[in-house]
């Protein structure tokens, strides 16, 4: 008879004889087959209970079936807050895990069904469960892109001052746009207040157009043609400003390099993963930033 596969050494620091290190491992890892099955199963029920939430605002569905609804919105919530208990008991940090941003988000995923007790309605912000569902980036391994995730949040930040100039720009533009229009149109046409103008400015520079506000004049017809005109241009600043960035970033060699074969004639030095081939890891990483392997 075959000998049965090794099983995975638990994380360090964690004893598996203990019963809470036990759950912490199935909880809080997804390394584990028992791990994995929690988070999947946890996965499937926070997509049914928002699912449920959603079919009840439904006038015909509620009126068929508000009961049953309801009974599974309280079952749903009964699971998870078993699962938010079991998550401080077996927390090493339980107060830093109840202020994380998971800790935060699993908490106000409950909150809402107990406020409706009192408050009328409140079961409806259940749908906050949804952000829950980022956990499936743990489940599908999905740390192998935070590589690109680091250069487009670096390319991101250091595009805020740009953007930053660029939307006080837009602003300016609306508050001197709004002010004529409010000059040209006055009340009859909508144009009651220089803010109310300024609102007109904005959609119509981000060509969102609702009509309820519309210039009636010739000239402020003309203006508002050049605005609508002006606003597709506008619309493509940030994007360009981004896009520069990212390049720049992945030209000059600050960002992680995507995953491929090791080109000929690297320094021995240079860290690399034999598993994927991703190089340019930081100073001392043991591990691969795409796909996790051991590096050297």
């Amino acid at each position: 008879m075959a000998d049965a596969p090794p099983s995975e050494p638990p994380p360090p620091g964690l004893d598996p004889r203990s019963l809470r290190d036990r759950m912490y491992i199935v909880i809080f890892e997804a390394e584990t087959p028992a791990g994995k099955l929690f988070d999947v199963v946890l996965l499937w029920l926070i997509i049914a209970s928002v699912f449920t939430v959603a079919v009840e605002s439904v006038q015909g569905v509620a009126e068929s079936y508000g009961s049953l609804l309801r009974v599974l919105e309280w079952v749903y919530t009964t699971l998870f807050s078993i699962e938010y208990g079991l998550r401080i008991y077996c927390a090493r940090r339980p107060f830093r895990y109840m202020r994380s941003f998971f800790g935060v988000i699993d908490l106000l995923a409950l909150l809402p069904t107990y406020l409706s007790l009192v408050f009328t309605g409140m079961h409806s912000l259940l749908v906050i469960r949804a952000l829950r569902l980022l956990r499936v980036f743990r489940v599908l391994k999905a740390v192998r892109l935070m590589g690109e995730a680091h250069s487009l949040m670096t390319a991101v930040r250091q595009s805020l001052p740009k953007i930053s100039v660029f939307l006080g720009a837009v602003m300016i533009i609306a508050l001197v746009i709004g002010a004529a229009m409010y000059l040209i149109e006055g009340e009859e046409a909508g144009f009651t207040s220089i803010p109310r103008a300024m609102y007109w400015a904005i959609v119509t520079m981000t060509t969102v157009g609702y009509g309820d506000i519309a210039p009636r004049t010739e000239l402020g017809q003309f203006m508002a043609a050049i605005l609508m005109v002006t606003g597709y241009g506008i619309l493509a600043v940030p994007t360009g400003i981004v896009s520069a960035e990212i390049v720049s970033h992945a030209t000059d060699g600050s960002a992680p390099v995507s995953a491929g074969a090791a080109e000929p004639g690297d320094e021995d030095d240079v860290a690399v993963c034999h598993a994927c081939g991703a190089k340019d890891h930081p100073t001392g990483a043991n591990f691969c930033y795409v796909c996790g392997s051991a590096v050297d």
